[in-house]
């Protein structure tokens, strides 16, 4: 059975692999992403978890779907994908947060589709951006969104649409976890 750390050196190591075979060098990916060279090589290394946004910003450099990087195996379904309950591939990014990645075997997507489970901190989240665009819809419980310099409380039923080029994080409320629907588009 695999532990979280050994996705997350999976997930570095096919990334490495792939940015070779792409004959892309570090300091290019690095700049592409808009982050340090050692960050990089933390994320290559699987000394540090792959964010969603940078993961699917890697796909996209990489000219691969993201499903590819999480599973290692390649796409397949090209009219559709049908993902049943509790059935996504589970994609632990970063503390706090649980992803299951709804589409993974659906070749050439145009959009990520995830849910996501926020766990209750009483830390400020870390702040995250990718490029595109994302709609998140919520679920369960309430969140607060951080952006623009905003925080934003968000209930069962809410949902927004923002630029996701903009730094943002989750915060579940109310000392339960928070789940939502998350689309994300470049």
């Amino acid at each position: 059975m695999f532990i979280l750390n050994d996705i997350v050196k999976d997930i570095g190591f096919r990334v490495k692999e792939l940015r070779n075979l792409s004959d892309i060098s570090i300091n290019q990916i690095a700049a592409y992403l808009g982050i340090d060279e050692n960050e990089y090589l933390n994320y290559e290394s699987g000394e540090k978890d792959i964010p969603v946004g940078v993961l699917y910003e890697i796909s996209q450099i990489l000219k691969v779907d993201m499903g590819l990087l999480v599973s290692g195996e390649e796409t397949r379904m090209h009219i559709f994908n049908i993902t049943r309950a509790g059935k996504g591939i589970p994609v632990e990014r970063r503390e706090g947060y649980k992803c299951e990645n709804l589409a993974d075997r659906f070749i050439h997507k145009k959009l990520e589709t995830l849910t996501v489970t926020v766990e209750p901190s009483d830390e400020k989240p870390t702040m995250n951006h990718h490029p595109g665009q994302e709609f998140n819809y919520v679920l369960e419980g309430s969140l607060m969104l951080y952006i623009h310099n905003r925080e934003i409380i968000l209930n069962e039923g809410d949902s927004i649409f923002f630029d996701s080029n903009y730094e943002h994080a989750m915060k579940a409320l109310n000392n339960e976890n928070a789940k939502f629907l998350a689309v994300i588009a470049q």
